[in-house]
Formats: C-alpha cells, structure tokens, sequence
C-alpha cells in the first residue's frame, strides 16, 4: 500500500512539473507575441545564417488592411524580382503629390490618419498626446536606415527628426505605372503600411525618390529587407522596374537567398 501510496505521489509531482513547463512556455511565447508588436517593428533584426531580415508591417490589433492592386507573391523576393517588368522610366513632368490623395489619409479607416499608425507601430514606448488616441507624443526609434537610435518628440522643431518614408517612392511609382491606376489605387499606395518606414529625417531627404539603382540605407544589415519590400510593393500595385534598378535589387538579394516578400497579413 505504501509503496502504491509513494508512487502516486511521485506522479501527482511530476504532473505539478510539467505543467509549470507548459506554463512557462506559454507565458514565454505571449510575452514574445507582445514584445514583437510592442518594442518596435525594427528591432527584429538580422539572420546571421542567411542575411535574412524581417519586419513585421502590420498589427491586426489595431490597424485594418489597405486594399492594394493585387496580394503580394509568397515566396522568395528574387523569384518576385524576376516576375517585374523592366521597362523604361516615363514623364515625370507632369507629377504632382495630389495624385496620391491628400498626405496621410485614414485610409484603413481605423480613426488614425497614416502618419500616427506608423510612428505606433514603429516607435518603442510609444505615448500618446494628453486626450488622444492616435496621435503619438513621443518614442524611440531604432532607426532602420542609419542603425542609430533616435528620440521623437512631437514638436514644431523635433517632429522631422522622424519621417514617414514611402518605400517606393511615389514619384518613383509615377514614373513606373503608377499613372496608370485609379485614383483610389494611388491613394492607398500612398498610405498602405506595406509601402511606410518610420526613418531617420536627414537620411529620407537624402534618398528623395530615388530607386534602389541611386540610393540603399546606409545600414547594410537592413538592406535585404528594405529590397525585398520594394520588390513587394511593385508587385502589390503592378510597378515596374529600370534594368538598372533590378540589377541593383539582384545584388543585394544574392547576400541573402532565403529572403522572402513581405506582406502585411
């Protein structure tokens, strides 16, 4: 009996322990699921194996979908790189911002404009303006482009040392078949998540509208993604691409192989 007695014991403690195991893991792997959508979208860093980079562009908590031309390809960026038409670059003289729909619409319509979303999702610790729920104060930014660290204070004199970057430059896409869709179409490239970084400001005046064939983030490290991004916007809404252009994207994702589109959803 007391032998029956003892093994049972040693059963119900063995059970104690493994599900304190599974306790732990769980609370690990939500406390993984907040900080990934909570300390800032770059902080995800780098696959030391592959070159590999990875950044989420969406959190579903808070922020709604913006209707784009087309879903982007699963699968490898290079595969999607090569699926792009190459053509010649068309007239920009007749550019103009509008064509995009006024700067930083609530497209998704989730109650805050473009701007605020994106500086939420990027922004480490961000806060809120006194009252407000979409307009963001302050936060930390590890910065994608430039790899430093960078403080945002909402201010008359602060604001700019933080923008929004169009991945793909709208008078890029204007130049690579963004003339050629709707109204609508264009104001959602414009504000899609997808086609938006939270930047360094000196480094986004910097870049313009240049394509990859011009101008990469000086910060090597996140060059793969930031390729990879483009090439997944240009697909989304039907864009195309100079030879040169793919030439330059076809460099940097040969650094990394196992770099796949990326995708809001």
């Amino acid at each position: 009996m007391s032998s029956t007695w003892a093994a049972y014991r040693r059963a119900r403690r063995q059970s104690r322990q493994a599900w304190v195991l599974v306790s732990l893991i769980l609370a690990g792997g939500l406390a993984g699921i907040g900080w990934f959508f909570t300390t800032g979208q770059f902080a995800v860093g780098q696959d030391a194996d592959n070159g590999v980079t990875e950044a989420p562009v969406f959190d579903p908590s808070w922020m709604k979908p913006v209707e784009a031309v087309q879903p982007v390809p699963v699968g490898s960026a290079v595969d999607t790189l090569e699926a792009l038409p190459v053509k010649g670059r068309a007239a920009k003289d007749n550019y103009e911002r509008n064509e995009f729909g006024q700067a930083w619409l609530d497209v998704d319509r989730n109650g805050c404009d473009t701007r605020n979303d994106i500086l939420r999702r990027d922004l480490q610790a961000a806060e809120f303006t006194a009252g407000s729920k979409c307009k963001i104060a302050s936060g930390e930014l590890r910065e994608p482009y430039t790899g430093r660290d960078i403080h945002f204070r909402r201010g008359s004199g602060s604001s700019s040392a933080v923008q929004i970057d169009h991945v793909v430059a709208l008078g890029d896409a204007w130049q690579k078949g963004a003339q050629q869709l709707t109204a609508k179409q264009r104001q959602s490239l414009a504000n899609d998540p997808l086609n938006l970084i939270a930047v360094d400001g000196p480094a986004n005046v910097k870049k313009g509208a240049s394509d990859a064939a011009s101008w990469l983030p000086a910060n090597k490290g996140f060059r793969c993604h930031y390729v990879a991004r483009q090439v997944s916007v240009k697909a989304a809404y039907r864009l195309w691409i100079t030879q040169a252009e793919k030439d330059a994207m076809r460099r940097v994702l040969d650094s990394c192989p196992g770099q796949q589109t990326i995708r809001a959803m």
